[in-house]
C-alpha cells in the first residue's frame, strides 16, 4: 500500500491566518490565529505571526531606530552633492591700478538666499518630503497620516527645541543675531502662512477634501517665497522691514567669495586676511606661517593644521555644512571641523590667534612640557683636592605636576673610585613642583701631588611608573675636575665664532673658565649689532652669567628669530665686558655669531604647503573619486585613526553596513555633483519606504497611532541631526543665521514641497479615476495639530523677535543674559512638549477637535 505523504500550506483572509495539515485531499488539523494587519508597503518580509507581538515591537523599534543612521548618512552624501552644486563660481575679471593685469576674482553662482529655500532646504527636508510622496502613491493614492503627521512634527520639534538648544546653547556672556533679518521676516511669515493656508484647505473651502487648484496653489507659494525672498537679500524690502544693513557690521560684499566673519581676520594677525574666501596660496601660507612662528612654538606639522583651519574657517559655511558634519560625528565618519583635527594645546594657540587684538606672547608648550626634563646644572665643575664634600646641583623643569626619581652615580676618568673620590650611586627623588635637589660628592685628600684629575657624574632613569613621566636633558652627565690650586680662573669663549642656522632657534655660545673654580663668579655680557639687527633678526641686549663654585663651563643663549624669509647670511658679536671676584678674562672675550639662511627654507615652505593641502583635504565635505569615498566607507574616522574615540569606533562599526552599501553612489565630486544628486535622492526615497513601514508597524503593535509615531519617534528621527547641527552653528558663527535663521524657511518648503507635490498627484489622479470622490483628506487629527502648532509657532516667533529688540535678552536672537536665554529655551522646550501632549491625546479622542 502506497503511504500518503501530509501536504502542509498557509491560508489567510481578512481576519485570520491558518496553517493546515492536508492528506489525501481532506484536511487533518488547522492552527489558525487573528491577523494584526500590521503591515507596510514592503515590511514584513517573512510571516511574523507566530512570533510574539512585544518581541515583534522591540525588533521593529531597534530597527526604526537603526533606519534613521541610513538616513542621515545618504543625506550626508546627498548634502554633499547639494554643496558642491551650490558652491560652483565663476570669475569675474576687474582692472586693477598695478601693472600686474586685471585682478581676477571668483564670486558664486547661485545667491545664497535662493540655495537655503531650494536645494539646501530640499537636502535637510528630503526624508519628510519624500515620506509624504511615497506614502500617498504607496497608499493607492489615498491619504495618510504618517507623512504630514511627520511634516508638522519636524516643523514643530525644528522651531521649538532646535531654537531652545541654540539660545541657551551660546556661551554666557556672548550673543548672536540673525544678520538676513527681513529674509527671517520672509520665511517666518510664510511658514505661519503655510499652515493657515492648510487649515483653510482642510476645513473651510472644500472640507476633506482637496481639489487640484488647491494643491497647485500650495505647491506655487514655494516660488513665491523664494522670489520674495531674494528681493529681500538683495536689500529691496529693507525700508519695508527698518532694516538698515550699515549698522551691521561685515555685510556680504558683492563681489566677495563668501561672507567675512567679525574676529575671522583680526585678533594674532592684525588685519590681514590671508585666506580670503577660503583659498590658500603659497605667498599667503608663508605669510600666515611667519606671523604665528613669531609667537609661537609650532612644529611644521602644526603650523600646517593651524594653516589649514585658518583655511577652512575663513570659508563661508552653509546649514547643510553643519548639518553634514553633525551626521558624521554621530556615526564615526570622516570629521570636516578643524576643531577637531587639533590636540587641546593646539586648540589653545588657535583660539589666541583668532581671540587677541593684538599679537600675544604665546608659550606653546612643546613636547617638553609633557614630561619632567631632568639634568646638571652645568655640564662641567673644578673643585679644590682639599674641599671635603661639595654639592652638586640637579635641577628639573618641563611637567611639575608629578613625582619622579633619578639615579645619580659616579664614573672613573683619570681619577680613581675610592683613591680620589668616594662612589656615589643614589636615587634623588623630586616631589611635585620640586626645581632643585643638591648631592654630595666627596673628594679624596691624599697630601701628594697629583695632576689635575677628572671623573663624572652620570644621571639615569629609574624604573618604574614614573619614568614614564620624565625624560634626560641635554646635559645628563657631568664633568668633576680636581684641581690643585685656589684661583678663581680666567673666563673665555670657547670658540672664536660660531655659525648658526636661522631656524635653529637658540644659539648655544660656550664659555669656559680655566686655570682654577674657586668662589662663585657673574660675567656680564652683551650683543653688538652687525648685518644682524637686535629685535629683527636675534633678540639682542645686555645679561650676567653666574658661574658657581668649582662650575667651569656654561652657555648663553641667544633666541635666533627666524623670520621665514630668504637673504643673506647676517651676523652680529656677543662680547664678555665685566667680572667679578678677582676672576680674569681670558684672550676670547668677543665671539662673532654668524646666522645662515636655511638652504632648506624652500623645501620646508613646500613641506607645509603640502601638508596644509593634505589637512585640508581631510576636512573636505565632499570626495572626487570613489577610492576617497570607499575609504571613507571602510575606515573609522575617515582614516584619522589617532583622534578616532571608542565612540566613532562603536558608531562606525553599527553603520558600517549603510556606510558600505551607500558608497556605491556617484561621489559628489564627479559631474558638478549632479549624479550624487539623483542617485542618493533615490537611495533615500527607498529607504524611506523601510522606514515608513518600519514605523507604521511598530505603532501598529504598540498601539500607536500613525499621528503619534510620526511627531514623535519620526519627527526626533529625522531631525536629531539638524539639532546638532544648529547647535555648532550657534557656537561656531558670529551670526544666527544658520543655526535658526533657516529654520522658518525650511517649515515652509516642507509644507509647499512636501503637501504640495503628492497631493498635486494624488488629486489628479483621482480627477481622472474617480472625479465623483475625488482626493479625500479628512481634516482630524491633521486640523487640530496645524492649529495648535500656528499658535506655538507665532508665540515662538514674537518671543525671539522680541529677544532682538529688548536689551533685557541682550537685544539678540540667541544668548545674552543668563536667566534670560534659560527662560527663553525653558519657554520653547514647554511649548514643544505641550504640542505633542495635547496632539496626542486629541488623537485618542481625550480632547475633542473644535473644527
Amino acid at each position: 500500500m502506497e503511504e500518503v505523504i501530509p501536504d502542509y500550506h498557509w491560508l489567510e483572509n481578512s481576519t485570520h491566518v491558518c496553517y493546515e495539515e492536508e492528506m489525501a485531499g481532506s484536511v487533518t488539523s488547522q492552527f489558525c490565529g487573528m491577523r494584526d494587519n500590521c503591515q507596510g508597503m514592503v515590511l514584513p518580509l517573512v510571516l511574523e505571526i507566530t512570533w510574539s507581538k512585544h518581541f515583534r515591537a522591540v525588533l521593529y523599534f531597534i530597527g526604526l531606530i537603526y533606519s534613521f543612521f541610513g538616513i542621515g548618512i545618504v543625506s550626508d552624501l546627498f548634502m554633499s552633492a547639494i554643496e558642491k552644486i551650490t558652491a560652483k563660481t565663476k570669475e569675474i575679471h576687474l582692472a586693477g591700478s598695478s601693472d600686474d593685469g586685471p585682478e581676477v576674482i571668483e564670486v558664486p553662482v547661485w545667491n545664497g538666499t535662493v540655495a537655503n529655500l531650494t536645494l539646501m532646504a530640499l537636502g535637510s527636508s528630503a526624508p519628510e518630503i519624500l515620506l509624504a510622496i511615497i506614502g500617498i502613491v504607496g497608499n493607492n493614492f489615498e491619504a495618510e497620516a504618517l507623512g504630514p503627521s511627520t511634516i508638522v512634527g519636524s516643523a514643530s520639534f525644528n522651531l521649538l527645541a532646535i531654537s531652545a538648544v541654540c539660545i541657551s546653547g551660546i556661551p554666557d556672556g556672548e550673543t548672536r543675531k540673525i544678520q538676513q533679518f527681513p529674509v527671517f521676516c520672509i520665511t517666518a511669515l510664510f511658514s505661519i502662512l503655510a499652515y493657515i493656508w492648510l487649515l483653510v484647505v482642510l476645513v473651510f473651502i472644500s472640507k476633506d477634501r482637496i481639489e487640484i487648484w488647491e494643491a497647485v496653489i500650495t505647491f506655487l507659494f514655494f516660488p513665491v517665497l523664494v522670489v520674495i525672498a531674494y528681493c529681500a537679500d538683495k536689500g529691496w524690502l529693507n525700508k519695508l522691514f527698518c532694516h538698515d544693513p550699515d549698522k551691521h557690521a561685515n555685510k556680504q560684499q558683492q563681489i566677495e567669495l563668501g561672507s567675512c566673519q567679525p574676529g575671522e581676520s583680526e585678533g594674532m594677525l592684525g588685519d590681514t586676511e590671508y585666506f580670503k574666501g577660503g583659498r590658500v596660496d603659497r605667498d599667503a601660507l608663508v605669510g600666515f606661517i611667519k606671523d604665528i612662528k613669531k609667537n609661537t612654538k609650532l612644529s611644521d606639522e602644526d603650523a600646517a593644521v593651524i594653516a589649514a583651519s585658518k583655511v577652512v574657517d575663513s570659508q563661508p559655511k552653509s546649514r547643510i555644512w553643519y548639518r553634514i558634519g553633525a551626521t558624521r560625528n554621530m556615526t564615526g565618519g570622516r570629521k570636516i571641523q578643524p576643531s577637531l583635527k587639533m590636540n587641546d594645546k593646539l586648540k589653545e594657540v588657535y583660539d589666541a590667534i583668532n581671540d587677541h587684538s593684538e599679537l600675544p606672547n604665546i608659550e606653546y608648550p612643546d613636547s617638553d612640557a609633557e614630561k619632567s626634563i631632568i639634568e646638571f646644572h652645568a655640564s662641567s665643575a673644578a673643585v679644590m683636592e682639599n674641599i671635603g664634600t661639595f654639592k652638586v646641583l640637579v635641577c628639573r623643569h618641563g611637567k611639575l605636576t608629578s613625582t619622579v626619581r633619578v639615579r645619580v652615580e659616579t664614573i672613573d676618568g683619570s681619577a680613581n673610585e675610592g683613591e680620589d673620590y668616594q662612589a656615589v650611586n643614589e636615587v634623588l627623588t623630586f616631589e611635585p613642583h620640586e626645581t632643585e635637589k643638591q648631592i654630595g660628592v666627596t673628594i679624596v685628600d691624599d697630601n701628594q701631588w697629583e695632576p689635575d684629575e677628572e671623573f663624572f657624574l652620570k644621571l639615569s632613569m629609574v624604573s618604574g611608573d614614573d619614568s614614564i613621566e620624565m625624560k634626560l636633558g641635554r646635559t645628563s652627565i657631568m664633568e668633576i675636575t680636581i684641581l690643585n690650586d685656589d684661583e678663581p680662573g680666567t673666563f673665555q669663549f670657547e670658540k672664536r665664532g660660531h655659525l648658526v642656522k636661522e631656524s635653529c632657534g637658540n644659539a648655544l655660545l660656550s664659555i669656559i673658565r680655566q686655570n682654577g673654580a674657586d668662589g662663585d663668579v657673574t660675567i656680564k655680557y652683551k650683543t653688538i649689532d652687525k648685518s644682524a639687527i637686535g629685535g629683527k633678526d636675534y633678540e639682542g641686549g645686555e645679561g650676567e652669567i653666574e658661574f658657581k663654585h668649582g662650575e667651569t663651563q656654561r652657555d648663553i643663549q641667544i633666541p635666533i628669530i627666524d623670520d621665514m624669509e630668504s637673504e643673506k647670511d647676517e651676523n652680529f658679536e656677543v662680547e664678555l665686558y665685566d667680572i667679578n671676584n678677582g676672576a680674569k678674562l681670558g684672550k676670547i672675550t668677543r665671539t662673532a655669531v654668524t646666522i645662515t639662511n636655511d638652504d632648506e627654507f624652500n623645501s620646508i615652505m613646500s613641506k607645509i604647503l603640502l601638508m596644509s593641502n593634505a589637512n585640508m583635504d581631510g576636512m573636505r565635505v565632499h570626495n572626487e573619486t570613489w577610492a576617497q569615498q570607499f575609504k571613507d566607507a571602510m575606515v573609522v574616522n575617515g582614516g584619522d585613526i589617532e583622534n578616532a574615540s571608542v565612540g566613532d569606533y562603536v558608531m562606525h562599526f553599527l553603520t558600517f553596513p549603510f556606510k558600505l552599501i551607500f558608497s556605491i553612489i556617484p561621489p559628489a565630486g564627479m559631474g558638478g555633483g549632479w549624479p550624487c544628486f539623483f542617485v542618493s535622492l533615490t537611495m533615500i526615497g527607498l529607504l524611506v519606504i523601510v522606514v515608513g513601514d518600519l514605523a507604521g508597524i511598530f505603532g501598529c503593535l504598540v498601539n500607536l497611532r500613525s499621528e503619534v509615531t510620526a511627531i514623535t519617534f519620526v519627527a526626533l528621527g529625522t531631525s536629531l541631526p539638524d539639532t546638532f547641527a544648529s547647535k555648532a552653528a550657534a557656537v561656531n558663527e558670529k551670526t544666527a543665521d544658520n543655526a535658526i535663521g533657516n529654520v522658518t524657511g525650511s517649515n515652509s518648503v516642507n509644507v509647499f514641497m512636501g503637501l504640495g507635490i503628492p497631493w498635486m498627484i494624488a488629486s489628479i489622479y483621482h480627477a481622472i479615476y474617480n472625479p465623483e470622490v475625488g482626493f479625500v483628506v479628512k481634516a482630524g487629527a491633521l486640523s487640530f495639530s496645524v492649529v495648535l502648532y500656528t499658535i506655538c509657532a507665532i508665540m515662538a516667533i514674537t518671543l525671539i523677535l522680541a529677544r532682538r529688540f529688548l536689551p533685557v535678552f541682550g537685544s539678540a536672537e540667541l544668548g545674552g543674559t543668563k536667566w534670560g536665554k534659560y527662560a527663553s529655551s525653558a519657554f520653547l522646550v514647554f511649548l514643544w512638549i505641550a504640542y505633542v501632549v495635547l496632539s496626542s491625546l486629541q488623537t485618542y479622542g481625550v480632547i475633542t477637535n473644535p473644527l
